[in-house]
């Protein structure tokens, strides 16, 4: 269920950004942000579900935060 999301998630970023470069239009940028946000917060969530005792699950949970709220400044700022 998770790989399916990380998966959806993933397209619909590739396809948000490559719509931004090729129109130089950057209001979407906020958006992008917050769904590369919850795609890293995805892959967090299954590093961590494999019960291995590396670190990468928590480090990708503490990047999405990051990237939350980069997104959240955008949407603020707009």
């Amino acid at each position: 269920m998770l790989k399916r999301l990380r998966i959806f998630l993933s397209v619909i970023v590739l396809v948000l950004s490559g719509y931004s470069l090729i129109t130089q239009n950057f209001k979407l940028v906020p958006y992008f942000m917050f769904l590369l946000g919850a795609m890293i917060l995805v892959t967090g969530l299954i590093e961590i579900k494999r019960d291995k005792k590396e670190f990468w699950g928590y480090v990708c949970i503490i990047a999405s935060l990051f990237a939350v709220y980069v997104s959240v400044q955008g949407f603020l700022l707009n």
